[in-house]
């Protein structure tokens, strides 16, 4: 990036070791010609809650113009030609968190896509996947599901980093983009954010830990429902509940499934706001025992299964647009498709649901096999 005008694609988590936000470092380096900051859900400081539109402005830090990537539309998500117009390369810097859903590798995809229709260079400074790269999980993402939290067929938990997702991008979607990846020194696949030692900045404002990350790929599903999934309380996604459930009989439903690594405590909870702000929820609280064994989706999945059976009449499918979609149900959006939703309307088990899924993760892990830089 030296001596070109560069756009930086950046959030709180930005930092390097000693916790220096890349836009200062690279506004003070000379040679470096920062012209521009691109904020992507949640804005450039973190500070917009999720699904909330921002807007752009200027930095206070460093007073250069700051164009949002998530406004009011979906015309808003990926840089404009006027907002590339002068830059010779785009440079991504954001922790993502490893889940399909997850909107900031989306955002990197039409920011490549945008890139490479105005001629202008990638380049990707690549962080570790903080819940691991070894494991894959859940189904594919089908044709007419996609979404800001699906734009590309990756499995919902992905095991990639953004630069590797970087390389499988502009290969499946066929770019003409000269893209750079910034490798990490030392990562290794099987390790996860607290085994990197790097210092967590929570990279949304519902994503406190990397326990929260590593169950997001399953309890993210709730927001295609009326469950709350925890927001408004101190453990997002680790809590899940509805007013309506007794906590005790689906903590024994979900341990019945034996599934692996987890355990599930009977909890109670007062979201502040979000869902059911206000009024006492009863669920489950998750605890990863072993985070190697755990199956973040299946566990997910589960959870919603065992809630709607509990409760039929209570429980709904979320019909709301989400993600600027309006005409297909967010669980199906989550999903990739609408076989999960269907199967579970039908009476399904969760082994039946999920027959179909380890051919759909092999399939997809031969797909990122050529774009994988670390070793395991």
């Amino acid at each position: 990036m030296r001596r070109r005008a560069t756009g930086l694609i950046c959030n709180p988590t930005a930092v390097d070791a000693r916790l220096r936000h890349a836009a200062d470092l690279l506004h003070a380096l000379p040679g470096v010609r920062l012209r521009a900051l691109f904020g992507p859900e949640h804005g450039v400081r973190g500070d917009a809650q999720y699904m909330a539109a921002v807007d752009g402005g200027r930095d206070a830090r460093t007073g250069l113009p700051v164009h949002s990537l998530y406004g009011a539309a979906a015309a808003s998500l990926a840089p404009t030609a006027a907002q590339l117009r002068g830059l010779d390369v785009l440079c991504f810097d954001i922790q993502d968190v490893g889940s399909r859903y997850y909107t900031y590798q989306a955002t990197m995809l039409l920011c490549m896509e945008a890139a490479a229709r105005a001629g202008v260079g990638f380049v990707v400074l690549d962080r570790p996947n903080p819940i691991g790269g070894l494991l894959v999980e859940g189904p594919r993402l089908r044709p007419g599901f996609e979404s800001f939290c699906g734009l590309h067929d990756l499995a919902p938990r992905h095991g990639m980093t953004v630069g590797e997702l970087a390389l499988l991008f502009r290969e499946e979607r066929g770019l003409d983009l000269d893209l750079t990846v910034v490798w990490c020194d030392g990562w290794r696949r099987g390790q996860g954010a607290r085994a990197a030692g790097l210092p967590w900045v929570h990279p949304s404002p519902n994503m406190p830990t990397p326990e929260t990350a590593l169950v997001y790929p399953g309890t993210c599903l709730l927001e295609g429902t009326n469950l709350s999934e925890g927001r408004g309380t101190t453990r997002p996604f680790e809590l899940l509940g509805a007013p309506w459930l007794d906590a005790h009989r689906l903590a024994a439903a979900l341990a019945a499934e034996r599934l692996p690594g987890v355990a599930f405590r009977p909890a109670s909870f007062v979201p502040t706001w979000d869902k059911h702000a206000g009024v006492r929820c009863h669920g489950v609280e998750l605890h990863v025992l072993d985070a190697a064994a755990f199956r973040p989706f299946r566990t997910g999945l589960a959870c919603v299964l065992h809630a709607r059976a509990q409760a039929p009449r209570a429980f709904r499918w979320r019909t709301e647009p989400y993600e600027f979609v309006e005409d297909v149900p967010a669980f199906d959006l989550l999903c990739g498709s609408a076989r999960e939703r269907q199967g579970i309307e039908a009476g399904a088990t969760l082994a039946e649901l999920a027959r179909p899924w380890p051919a759909e993760e092999r399939a997809f892990g031969r797909r990122r096999a050529p774009h994988l830089g670390y070793p395991g």
